[in-house]
């Protein structure tokens, strides 16, 4: 999507993990280092989880790293993603605030959950369409925590379309049936400041296309298709 002397960004496919680990040989960063041999430095900037698609940073310099980072810590990056929920969402806007708790089981999963004493997470959603009994949203993370934009969805009752870990099963099984074969989670726009330049930048990335025609099929499907009950 962009490069220059300091900045790569990509929009990153679902289904490929940003790094190795936890299974996977390699990841996006790996890939790029493999293939960019010259390249003295290239570090991701922030993580997408591997069934999520879009905007994804890389630094190509300690320093744009350095300042990113802080960007980050500082609440001044802009980071806004689309994702379709099961259920009519009420609210034109609503903020949500709940304390996450991060766990790691006897096999090895990591899960979150909302348990009160867990790290303070915010994130405004933003009605943008309804699709039968489905609502399309745009969530904005004011913090950066582990599956946050899942999880608080989950915890409110509004399963994430295709989500396996939080999701609904027995709908995620019905969706795959009419093509939906991948978490319904885009990131798709990011704001920043250029390290560099100090100007004011943003990247959009796409809807991909298997999630839009998903929409468009929904939305004028019969009304007792699978997965509307």
């Amino acid at each position: 999507m962009f490069e220059d002397e300091t900045l790569l960004v990509l929009d990153k496919p679902a289904g490929v993990a940003v790094h190795g680990g936890s299974g996977v040989s390699s990841g996006v960063v790996e890939q790029l280092r493999a293939a960019r041999p010259e390249a003295r430095f290239l570090e991701l900037v922030h993580r997408l989880d591997r069934d999520t698609s879009g905007v994804l940073m890389l630094a190509k310099k300690r320093s744009t790293l350095t300042a990113l980072h802080a960007q980050l810590r500082a609440g001044r990056v802009a980071k806004h993603y689309l994702v379709l929920v099961h259920g009519r969402w009420g609210n034109r806007r609503q903020n949500v605030r709940l304390p996450l708790v991060k766990r790691v089981s006897a096999g090895g999963e990591r899960r979150v959950g909302v348990e009160e004493g867990g790290q303070v997470s915010h994130t405004i959603f933003t009605l943008r369409r309804s699709v039968r009994e489905f609502s399309l949203l745009e969530a904005e993370l004011k913090t950066g925590r582990t599956h946050q934009i899942r999880v608080h969805l989950s915890h409110l009752g509004f399963p994430i379309a295709g989500d396996d870990k939080y999701g609904n099963f027995a709908l995620n099984k019905a969706l795959a049936s009419q093509g939906l074969k991948r978490m319904f989670l885009h990131a798709g726009k990011v704001e920043i400041v250029h390290p560099a330049s100090g100007k004011a930048i943003a990247f959009e990335a796409p809807l991909p296309n298997e999630l839009e025609a998903f929409l468009n099929r929904t939305a004028t499907a019969p009304a007792e298709a699978p997965g509307s009950a």
